[in-house]
């Protein structure tokens, strides 16, 4: 499995916000969000093959029930599945960051799906082949479907203009099964203060729609740096 980093940290976004957890970053992205904050781990992979003895190695030098795995996409490798469940042979709590374009059957605590919406495309022109696949590839209402029939589930939204939020309902209306308590609206932003300028006007609207305000607090703490 190739593995960008794997680091302790603090949770920024989500449910679980503040904890302390390990995260496992895979390296690979079958989408390419042209906002996408970890481009070396899908514009740009970078990393090395670990086992999964190798990685539980590394999880295990810290005193930490909480772990995090995330991407690029983790769910492109089959390697998932064992690691997951040596991670559960060890109790330790598990969180899965995903975009819902695959599905494997993994063990896990919290599925975190983070689909892609029109806002994400990359520029037609610039990345024209890219753009032609990420479109193809960001929605699997299929591969949603059974992760929410699966897992606990919370379902993060990025927005980056208010025209978004009616794709978004669009969205919610095919998941009938999606209650209001599971959605987490994020803002796009890679500084404090792209972030902040979002947070003005999108959060009385999460509490005017019954949705989550999604903070990336991981920004505010750290800004958007690697192993963080």
């Amino acid at each position: 499995m190739k593995i960008a980093e794997i680091y302790r940290s603090i949770q920024g976004e989500g449910v679980l916000t503040g904890a302390e957890s390990i995260f496992i970053r895979a390296s690979g992205c079958n989408l390419r969000c042209w906002f996408c904050d970890t481009p070396y781990a899908s514009w740009y992979p970078e990393g090395d093959d670990y086992s999964v003895n190798e990685i539980m190695e590394r999880v295990s030098v810290w005193e930490c029930r909480h772990v995090v795995l995330t991407g690029g996409e983790p769910m492109l490798f089959a390697e998932l599945i064992p690691l997951c469940n040596r991670l559960r042979a060890e109790n330790y709590h598990i969180t899965i960051e995903t975009a819902g374009t695959l599905f494997l059957p993994v063990e896990c605590d919290l599925m975190s799906i983070s689909p892609k919406t029109n806002n994400s495309a990359p520029d037609a022109t610039d990345h024209p082949r890219w753009h032609r696949r990420h479109e193809r590839s960001r929605f699997a209402p299929h591969v949603i479907r059974q992760l929410l029939n699966s897992y606990h589930c919370q379902v993060k939204f990025v927005v980056d203009h208010e025209s978004d939020l009616e794709e978004i309902d669009e969205y919610l209306r095919q998941f009938p099964t999606m209650t209001p308590s599971q959605i987490y609206l994020m803002p796009q932003g890679r500084t404090p203060d792209e972030l902040h300028q979002t947070e003005i006007w999108l959060k009385p609207l999460c509490h005017q729609l019954g949705y989550h305000f999604c903070p990336r607090k991981q920004i505010e703490w750290f800004g958007a740096a690697k192993g963080t």
